[in-house]
This record gives structure tokens, C-alpha cells and sequence, in this order.
């Protein structure tokens, strides 16, 4: 690839979830990847902090994926699932189910964590439906809540800039008090004590709606892309309480928090709460291939079996379950098995949280908030610039060779799991030195 890009050529790509302007002047761009680390085209070498997008469980060039996608290519390059599938995909499936807690045994392939989720809340209204109960349409979502760009996500979602271009989304949609308070729970470690009385805001919503109009509520157990905020104790627990109580079903979108995130294969099981559809993707290959997937209790599978002969679900996309995928879901779940990469996270969890929380003193530090290999460092924002001392600080942190994400005036991290406790030092120890910059 040539490190010799035009302008023309930047112009033509119109990136995601950018700054375009900054970018086109001061391009960072990644030419490969290796274990922990990307190099640019120019040769220099960046630490990898966020494993790619909250993705990269296994670290960057993985030769057993690449070989298993080459292989899978070579012999079944495409198959149809509809009316029909291919080994892989089977194969996967019941790989996956050994991972799931409880009941949640059956598995809806996609390509994309915004897919699962738009597959999730179908699924959840129809279930209501096939049931019986056709009144049972109303989605809950939560403020602050990330469920990918699809519309059924940006609408269930709580993050007004994803929202405020697109229109009035979809209708019958809430949203539950979010659980961020830095007045009561700033530099807490883990889990904030104070705040388990926010999800009693589910009961207003159900005397406002009345619970036979409401099919679902989605939640991320932690929330990664609002900045990494955490469900204070025992509020999982109560969500899943009240939902029990008024025949809600409990989705838990775990794109970010699945294979290993909070060292254990999905945060359902870190928390102790069974909720009734999972969603997931990224860490489910890597990041290698687009994938995704949405896991179902068997009470919802059984309810669309137990219908008329013919097509269960009318939903489906064309590269669900694509073989190149599965080989690489394959794969990845291979080395997260050999390495024992999902329970790794709670073993370098001590020293992740005391790393992390060495920057308290640092200038413009408000909060530091971390959980499994999980961290946010929230900044002070800037009087009527709000986001720029993040953005400083991400640019910064690419030319010190480590690379970040930011959301707002939040630094996000999450790192490979394969990440060793020198790389751990050597990531905060190159935050702090930045943030002594942006001062």
C-alpha cells in the first residue's frame, strides 16, 4: 500500500465517526498490525490501546484466523441460509452455546453489532406477538446507551448526536435515566456503590405506558462508547427484577462486553443476571470478518417453532452465517479457548484498575472509571469547546505511539487481552506524559 495518499484520495473516503477537517490536514493512518501493536506507513510503531474498536480480543495478526479464512475460502466461498446452510455455520453455533449462560441456546448470525441489534428488537417484538400479545410493541432503551447506526439502534440508543441528524426514529421509543452521577461516584473502583434506585425509573416508564405495551428493554451491561459507564451494584439485578414482574423482556447488548471484555465470556455472567437475548459481534472474530450474533432463550426459540408451517422469522440477511466468517469465528474462539483469553481480563484486572487510577492527579482528571480490562478517563471539558481537550488528547496520543479512543472529553480503554502488565505501564505511562501537555 502506498504511504503517498493525495488529497484527492482522502477526499474520496468518507470516514466514519471522524473529524474529517483535522484528519485531511494531519492524516494518522495504520498500514499493519501485529500482536499489540499497528505501525503507520511511515514505519513508526503504536502501542494498541482500545484493540482496534473494542474488537481485537486476541491482538492484530492472528496467523491461525487467516489461515482457517484462506482454507474456508478455497473450499465454500458462499452459501445461502436461507432454507439451507453450510457445516461452518452449525458448527459455530454449538461452539458458541457452550459460552452462553443458562438457557440461551439458540443463535441468529449478522454481520455487525448494529444488525444484532436490530435483529434482537424484531425478534423481541415478534415473540410478543407470535404469544398472543400484539399490544407489546414499546422498546425501552436507556440515555447514554450506544446500539450501533441502524435505526432501531439509534432509536433505542441514547446518544443525541446519533440522533439529532436522522429524524423522529422509531416510534413507541423511551428511554431509562442513565447511570453516570460524578457527583456520588467519581474515581470509584469497579462498580459505584450509590445509585441502585435508577432502575426503579423502569416502574415509571411501566405506569406511564402500562406494561402490556411493552415488548423490550435494551441495555448495555456497561456502557463502553458513552465513555465506559458502569451499572452501579445490584442494578442489573433490580432491572432484571421488575422486568420479571411486568413480562418485559431483558435484552443485554454485549458487542463490547462479550468474549472476555470483563474476564468472562459475557457480561451476563460477570454480573450474575440472565437475560433473555444477547447481543453481540466484534471480540466474536476478532474483528477479522464483519460478524455478529444474537443468542435467544430457548422459551423464545420454542414460541416461533410452536407457529404455523412456513417461515418463522421474516428476517434475514444475505451474508448471515457467511463461511468465511464462521471460519474466523471458528478460529478466534480456538485461541481464546488455548490462551484462556476470557477469563484474562479478571486476572489483570487489579493491576489494569491500580495503572488506571494512578492518573487521578493528573491535570483536568475528573474521573476515572474502570471494570474487567476496561477503563474511562474522563477530562475536564473546555469552557464552550466541549470535546476539543479529548480530541488534543487522541491526537497527542498517536504521536507518543499509543493509540486511544475518545468519546467527547472521555478517554476509552481497552486493550488486547493478550496485553502484558509492561504494556499496561507503558500505555497510562504515555497517557499521563500527554495529559501533562494538554494541561
Amino acid at each position: 500500500m502506498s504511504s503517498a495518499l493525495t488529497r484527492d484520495a482522502l477526499e474520496a473516503f468518507w470516514m466514519p465517526f471522524t473529524a474529517n477537517r483535522q484528519f485531511k490536514d494531519q492524516p494518522r493512518l495504520l498500514a499493519r498490525a501485529e500482536g499489540m501493536h499497528y505501525w503507520t506507513p511511515d514505519g513508526r510503531k503504536v502501542l494498541d490501546g482500545c484493540a482496534g474498536l473494542w474488537c481485537v480480543n486476541a491482538g492484530h495478526g492472528r496467523k491461525e484466523i487467516t489461515a482457517a479464512v484462506a482454507e474456508q475460502m478455497a473450499t465454500l466461498d458462499y452459501a445461502p441460509t436461507f432454507q439451507m446452510g453450510h457445516p461452518a455455520g452449525f458448527e459455530l453455533a454449538n461452539r458458541l452455546i457452550k459460552l452462553t449462560p443458562g438457557d440461551l441456546n439458540h443463535v441468529f448470525f449478522t454481520n455487525s453489532g448494529s444488525e444484532s441489534v436490530d435483529t434482537a428488537l424484531k425478534i423481541a417484538i415478534a415473540y410478543h406477538r407470535v404469544k398472543g400479545d400484539a399490544s407489546r410493541q414499546r422498546l425501552i432503551g436507556r440515555e447514554k446507551g450506544y446500539h450501533g447506526v441502524g435505526f432501531g439502534g439509534i432509536s433505542v440508543g441514547g446518544l443525541s448526536n446519533n440522533r439529532k441528524y436522522f429524524g423522529a426514529m422509531l416510534p413507541g421509543v423511551d428511554h431509562l435515566r442513565h447511570t453516570l452521577d460524578i457527583e456520588h461516584n467519581a474515581f470509584t473502583r469497579g462498580l459505584p456503590e450509590w445509585g441502585v434506585h435508577l432502575a426503579d425509573d423502569l416502574e415509571r416508564l411501566v405506569a406511564l405506558h402500562d406494561a402490556s405495551t411493552i415488548a423490550a428493554v435494551i441495555v448495555e451491561p456497561m456502557a463502553g462508547s458513552a465513555g465506559v459507564i458502569l451499572p452501579p451494584k445490584g442494578y442489573l439485578q433490580k432491572l432484571r427484577a421488575i422486568c420479571d414482574k411486568h413480562g418485559i423482556l431483558l435484552i443485554f447488548d454485549e458487542v463490547i462486553t462479550g468474549f472476555g471484555r470483563l474476564g468472562t465470556a459475557f457480561g451476563a455472567q460477570y454480573f450474575d443476571v440472565m437475560p433473555d437475548i444477547i447481543t453481540t459481534a466484534k471480540g466474536l472474530t476478532n474483528g477479522a470478518i464483519p460478524m455478529g450474533a444474537v443468542f435467544v432463550r430457548k422459551q423464545i426459540y420454542d414460541a416461533f417453532m410452536k407457529g404455523p408451517d412456513g417461515i418463522e422469522l421474516f428476517h434475514g440477511y444475505t451474508y448471515s452465517a457467511h463461511p468465511a466468517a464462521c471460519a474466523a469465528g471458528l478460529a478466534t474462539q480456538e485461541i481464546y479457548e488455548r490462551e484462556g483469553l476470557l477469563t484474562r481480563g479478571a486476572e489483570l484486572a487489579k493491576a489494569w484498575e491500580d495503572a488506571v487510577h494512578s492518573l487521578r492527579s493528573s491535570p483536568n482528571v475528573i474521573d476515572i472509571r474502570n471494570l474487567g480490562l476496561v477503563a474511562g478517563i474522563e477530562l475536564q471539558s473546555r469552557p464552550s469547546a466541549i470535546g476539543a481537550r479529548g480530541y488534543e488528547a487522541l491526537v497527542k496520543c498517536f504521536e507518543k505511539g499509543i493509540l486511544i479512543r475518545t468519546t467527547g472529553d472521555t478517554i476509552a480503554l481497552s486493550p488486547p487481552l493478550i496485553i502484558s502488565t509492561a504494556q499496561i505501564d507503558e500505555l497510562i505511562t504515555r497517557i499521563g506524559a500527554v495529559l501533562k501537555t494538554i494541561a
